[in-house]
């Protein structure tokens, strides 16, 4: 039950994060409003991987998808030369 609170808690922020940096940095509109996109849409993605890290019966495969999808995004933002 710790692993599973500790994904949902923090690596549903990291993802959330990484994929709020990750979206700023992609759209194709003015620095702002990306920001503001990314910003909004972390809120998102943060209450689903909360409520799958709950739902899912298995946590390794909570924990490879949230951990997994945070690395995955940091390794992509590492591509992009966004540094941390």
């Amino acid at each position: 039950m710790i692993a599973r609170i500790g994904t949902a808690l923090v690596g549903g922020y990291v993802l959330a994060s990484a994929g709020a940096t990750l979206i700023a940095r992609l759209l194709p509109v003015d620095r702002a409003e990306a920001t503001s996109w990314g910003m909004i849409l972390s809120f998102l993605v943060y209450a689903i991987a909360v409520l799958w890290s709950f739902h899912e019966p298995r946590v390794m495969r909570v924990m490879l998808g949230i951990w997994g999808g945070s690395v995955a995004i940091g390794l992509a933002l590492a591509l992009l030369g966004v540094r941390p």
